[in-house]
């Protein structure tokens, strides 16, 4: 039983992350010749004020470059 756990920013489309999960599991069904109904796919959504690179959060960087600065 495959198993991906994906991490991503929140503020994407309820869409989109059906995309990702339909996606990852066409990957392990065609890579790994799994049976689709045993593949599981958890997309967990953290808020961009958790979400640090380099020191700085993405909320940041966002705010940022929306005000035209560098992060």
């Amino acid at each position: 039983m495959p198993l991906i756990q994906v991490t991503v920013a929140q503020g994407r489309r309820p869409e989109q992350l059906h995309a990702l999960g339909v996606a990852l599991t066409d990957a392990v069904q065609d890579t790994l010749s799994a049976p689709r109904d045993t593949i599981r796919v958890i997309i967990t959504e953290t808020s961009p004020d958790h979400w640090f690179t380099g020191g700085q959060s993405l909320a940041a960087r966002r705010a940022g470059a929306a005000s035209g600065r560098e992060p």
